[in-house]
This record gives structure tokens, sequence and C-alpha cells, in this order.
């Protein structure tokens, strides 16, 4: 029998009749709360409770491979980002933002899920030792969140975990988006076919999506274009209701092409710099176009918009990130663990719920899952690595703060600046941790974490002096040095076990009679209440209730089980049973879903 978790989907995903109920759920813990510096304009009130239909609306925007410098806000000379640079006046520009990686899939897989590198289940990319690896049952995205609270979420751009495909009929994939709380998906769902940027197919949901040929059959759409038509299309579509949409397009990715090279057409650079040029300017007109949309329906006054990337300034396919001082003040790349390779531009911005101003909160992204979470009122995983930065958002002087910030790489593949950045050990395993203004990196002899400690290349470097990373301390303060090392070997564990969180369903039983178990997990840090369990069958089905299926209190940790006896009709050809675990939270009612398919 298979089971898998999802989120109740309104009427597509509506089950056919029959069931068994009991109730159950809520309250709440707050957060330690640490100092953190930054400067805002005056704060902005924290909105009042929130009903279904005046709920603040998300979109999370996610470059590909876009350098701390590479926008005009950021220091940027050469390529104008005139749309972002308004966004980061008007809202909140993080000056010490970190991708959770410097490569794209750990990187993509941390935001979604709020765990660092050392504990994410993707910690490589697809050409790292041992393969990528792919989001699973156990993993819980931010779509997932925010669905249990009825959000249409939607998801335009890279996924990046495969397979290129959408499973089989009664066994969907795990790691499609659709499994993991994005009811609408357009675009890649791998890495090699988001490197096309003309390509023959795009992915709707499970539905492989031809793109036709342009009249003289050489060149097809230039997906960044097919990409924002669908963005646009997705607001107008859910302008009346709470939405969360996740835009992930794959510029300025390699290679480098895009047919509008605009005002870069006659710069004495090279092709590749001038279409690197265009993407990042395409990407600028892209967000623009968004927040263009958004105040042209109205909704710019309750939509919060995050833009931020994946990781440092790439140098492939012939671009030259140091022509366009991609990396700022900083030192590396793509793929180094120093701080050109981590630190990414974020910017926040909601005309009525950010504040202006500029906040130097080390930010990993893994902080966007509980922030979403707590900005829409649903319960979030206690056990992710994440810290809310709704405070901060709405302008608070004293959000909380991260006692350190960990970055693991075990990546194969190297280019030319980034392995000369790294003496020569671009492709060996290393890790980094941040602890205050201090941060050490240490590099392995090769691929192998278990090597004896004094094997490793550990160097240590005081941020708040030396932000390039240029004077390394590590012989001059090995106390210091040593207790980073500490924590970093403390922050990677080989297989993070995750709690329970949501629904789990595990049928036994052949032929015609099964025994159903189900079970509602209270995963986060409040306690839930009028808990209840459901089962729904379809029609002219026998169930039969084994348990109470309602419990009035779910404290952080508690779960909630169930059994059933059902009995499938020898005329039936039907095979799914869907289980909904519904319970209070705070003010909200969530609803998580699972589904077990049998025989």
């Amino acid at each position: 029998m298979s089971s898998r978790r999802r989120f109740l989907t309104g009427a597509a995903a509506a089950p056919v009749a029959l069931a068994a109920v009991a109730g159950c759920e809520d309250g709440d813990r707050a957060q330690p709360a640490h100092q953190a510096q930054h400067t805002v304009k005056p704060a902005v009130a924290a909105p009042a409770a929130q009903t279904p239909s005046d709920r603040l609306n998300f979109v999370v925007i996610l470059a590909d491979d876009l350098g701390y410098g590479e926008l005009g806000s950021y220091g940027q000379k050469l390529m104008h980002t005139p749309r972002l640079d308004a966004l980061a006046a008007e809202g909140l520009r993080f000056t010490q933002a970190y991708s959770p990686a410097p490569v794209c899939a750990p990187s993509r897989c941390s935001l979604l899920t709020g765990l660092h590198s050392g504990h994410a289940t993707v910690r490589n990319n697809p050409w790292g030792p041992g393969g990528q690896g792919a989001l699973t049952e156990k993993d819980f995205t931010f779509a997932e969140a925010l669905r249990a609270l009825g959000y249409r979420t939607g998801l335009i751009g890279k996924w990046g975990f495969g397979p290129n495909a959408p499973g089989r009929p009664g066994h969907p994939n795990p790691s499609h988006p659709n499994a993991r709380g994005f009811e609408e998906f357009y675009g890649y769902l791998t890495h090699h076919h988001a490197h096309d940027y003309f390509p023959e197919y795009l992915w709707h949901n499970g539905t492989r999506e031809e793109i036709p040929a342009n009249k003289d059959g050489a060149q097809r759409v230039y997906a960044p274009d097919l990409l924002s038509a669908r963005t646009l299309g997705f607001l107008h579509t859910h302008q009346k209701e709470p939405f969360l949409l996740y835009l992930a397009p794959t510029v300025p990715h390699a290679p480098s092409k895009d047919p509008h090279l605009g005002e870069y057409a006659d710069r004495p650079w090279t092709g590749p710099n001038k279409r690197h040029a265009a993407q990042v300017t395409t990407f600028d007109t892209l967000v623009g176009d968004v927040t263009d949309k958004l105040t042209e329906l109205g909704l710019a006054e309750r939509t919060i918009v995050l833009v931020t990337s994946d990781n440092g300034p790439h140098e492939e396919a012939g671009t030259d990130p140091e022509l366009f001082d991609g990396n700022g003040p900083l030192r590396g790349f793509k793929r180094n663990l120093y701080e050109g390779g981590i630190r990414v531009p974020f910017v926040a911005w909601s005309p009525r719920h950010v504040p202006a101003g500029t906040t130097d909160r080390p930010t990993p992204l893994t902080d966007l899952l509980p922030t979403l979470a707590e900005l829409a009122g649903a319960p979030a995983p206690a056990d992710i690595d994440g810290l809310s930065i709704a405070p901060l958002l709405r302008g608070s002087a004293h959000p909380a703060r991260h006692d350190s910030l960990y970055f693991y790489r075990n990546h194969a593949g190297v280019t030319a600046r980034q392995n000369a950045v790294d003496h020569g050990r671009g492709d060996r395993l290393a890790e980094a941790l941040r602890r205050g203004e201090l941060k050490a990196i240490r590099f392995a002899p090769g691929q192998n974490r278990r090597a004896p400690d004094d094997q490793w290349d550990v160097e240590l470097y005081d941020l708040a002096r030396d932000p390039g990373e240029e004077h390394d301390l590590a012989a001059a303060r090995p106390a210091q040095a040593d207790a980073l090392v500490k924590l970093m070997r403390a922050s990677w564990a080989p297989v993070y076990p995750r709690k329970p969180f949501g629904v789990t369903l595990d049928v036994t039983g052949e032929g015609g009679e099964f025994t159903v178990t189900a079970t509602l997990a209270n995963g986060s840090a409040r306690p839930w209440n009028a808990a209840r369990l459901t089962l729904d069958a379809p029609s002219g089905w026998l169930v039969h209730a084994r348990d109470p299926a309602g419990a009035t209190r779910l404290d952080p940790g508690d779960h909630l089980t169930a059994r059933w006896l059902v009995t499938r009709p020898q005329v039936s050809t039907a095979t799914t049973l869907t289980c909904r675990g519904t319970a209070h939270h705070a003010d909200d009612e969530v609803t998580y879903t699972a589904t077990a398919t049998l025989g």
C-alpha cells in the first residue's frame, strides 16, 4: 500500500462520501527575542487577526545565480535594475542575507523546507557525489504550511528536484511540486531541463505541454516570456482569494541567452556578457511586471513580495562576473563558501506591511518557511532551523536572531575563478559556520567527511573588520577556530530525524477488507484544539470506526490516532482512500490530508 501526505485543495481534491469524524486542537508559544541591528523608518503596526477574505498574499521570487553585487541597490554600475532598486528603496533591504548553500539544489531545498544544508534532504547538486536526491514525503514546504489554511498555491519556473515525469496514476511522485503543497505548477522539473531557454516543452502540473517552434522552425519562444505570462495569469485568476506564488525564473543562469539585448547590444563586451546583462534586466522587468499587476488588481496593499537569489554569481558559458563586479565587495562566486558564494540580495516589499529601510541581521533563506507561516497564521514544524522574521518585516527592532548559521558543500564540478578562490580546493567537501561576526571555513582532504580533523584545512575570518575575507585568523585564534569547528560537526547529521507533522495514513489487509490507521501529529510549537480525523471512501464502501477520531487538545508533540475497518465491494474499481486531519490553530482551522492507494 502506498501512503502520502498532502493538503486539501478545495474542489480539486474533494473526497467522495462516507466518513467517521471526531474533534481536537490549539494554543501558542513565542520565540525568544534576540537583539538584531537594523535601521528602518517608522514601524508598521502588526495587523489584526485575519479572516480568509483579508489574509495577506505572498509572492516569493527567486533568481537563479544572481550575485550580491548585481543589483543597482547593492552597488551594480553596468547593469540596470530600476524596478528592483525602487523596491529596495520603498521596502526593506537586507545587507546580510544568505543562501543556504553555494549551489542550486540544496539551496532551494533549504529555502522550501526551513532546514539548513546539514539537515536538509537535498545536499548536493545533480553532479555531486552520490547524486542530488529529492524531496520526500517527510519534507514539509512553506507551500504546504499555507495550503493547510486554504491558500491557493502556485509554482512557476524552476523546481529542480525531478524526475522529469509526473509519476504514474495512483502513485504520484512525492518530489513533484503538486505533492509538496503547490496545487498549480508550470515550468521545469529538473536542473538539466531548466538550462534550456527555448524548450520544446514545459510541464503544467502532470501534463507535458509542447511549445511550438517559430515559423522558421529554428527557435521556440523564450521561456522567461512564457513564465511571465503564466505569472500574471495566476495573479489575475486568484485575485479574490488568498494566494502564495513562488516564482522561480531561470535567469540569469547560464547559458547566457536572451533575445532582448536592448541597451546592451552596442556595449564593447563579449556576446555572453551582453546576454548575461540582458538576463539580469529581464529578471528586473519580470519583478516590475509582477508589482505592476498587483497594483492594477488592487492587491499591492495586502501582498508581501520577497525577492532574492539561490546563490552567488556564476562564471559559466563565457560570463565574466568580474566585469560586472557581481560579488560586490565580497570574496568568491557560485560554489564558494566564502561570502561571495552565499551572501545574496534580499528585498522585502509591501506598501502597507513592510517599512522602508535596511537591516544587517544575518538572515538565511531557511527563515522563509516560519516567516510565511507566522504572517499567514499557519502552524510550522518546530524542528526546522529557520526563525521567523515576521517581526522584522513589521518594523520590530528586536527580531529573533540565530545563534549560528551553517553551510555545506559537496560538489564535484569546479569553475576556474571559483577554484582559484578556493586555492585549488574547489572540488573538496567543505563546510562553513558563522557565529556572531566570526566565520570559519574548513576543507576536507577530499570527499570524505569522516577524515580526521587534523587533515582538514581550517580558516577563520572576522566579518565585521574583514567582510572580504582577506585575513585568515585561524593560526592567531586557534581556540575560536576550534569552537566553530565543533559547532560545524554538531550541525551536520547523516540523516536528520523529523518529528511527525500533519496526517499519515497506513493501510493493511488484502482482498476486499482493510484496516486503515490514520495519525494526526502536532509537530508545531503550539497546541492544537478540536482535532479530528475523517476518513473518506468511495460511495458503496463500508466503513466502520474502531476508535474515537477526535481529541479536545493536542499539545506540541502529541498525536491523535484512529482506525477504521474498510470493506470494498467486489464490483468497485475505485482504489483510493482519503483521510483529513482538521484542527484549530489559534483562531484558524487547518486541514491536512493523506491518501492511500489500495492494491
